[in-house]
């Protein structure tokens, strides 16, 4: 493990935890989120700031949600659930749902139609209870 990784992830969380304003977040959104450094399997967030895409899935409160991050590399299999955003394919890394703060938020990146929303909730719901 890279110490100076989780130093570096530290230091941006401290910022993010000071942030006055949370934005206002939507069921289907996608933006840029600081998920981090994390352990093991988890997946972690990319360039200075350790963030990557999530969608909402789920709005909890106006500080917190339930996302599922997003990759554009291609994955197959009931982990994931392909669909296409912004003229290309995304995978929704369906193993990595997670509650989240509105802290973590840097921008909003667009809104999924519904009938892509759809397609990732079909795919959780299947994979958590199955078929």
């Amino acid at each position: 493990m890279d110490e100076q990784e989780f130093d570096r992830w530290n230091y941006v969380k401290k910022g993010l935890n000071l942030k006055a304003n949370l934005p206002p977040v939507k069921e289907g959104e996608v933006w840029w989120c600081a998920v981090g450094k994390n352990l093991g399997v988890e997946i972690n967030g990319k360039n200075a700031d350790f963030s990557r895409p999530v969608v909402v899935i789920k709005k909890l409160s106006r500080h917190s949600f339930i996302a599922v991050p997003l990759t554009s590399k291609r994955h197959t299999g009931t982990w994931y659930a392909e669909f296409e955003f912004s003229g290309k394919k995304e995978y929704a890394n369906l193993t990595q749902i997670k509650a989240i703060s509105a802290y973590r938020l840097y921008n909003r990146i667009g809104t999924l139609p519904n009938s892509d929303l759809e397609i990732i909730k079909d795919a959780l719901k299947a994979l958590i209870f199955g078929k």
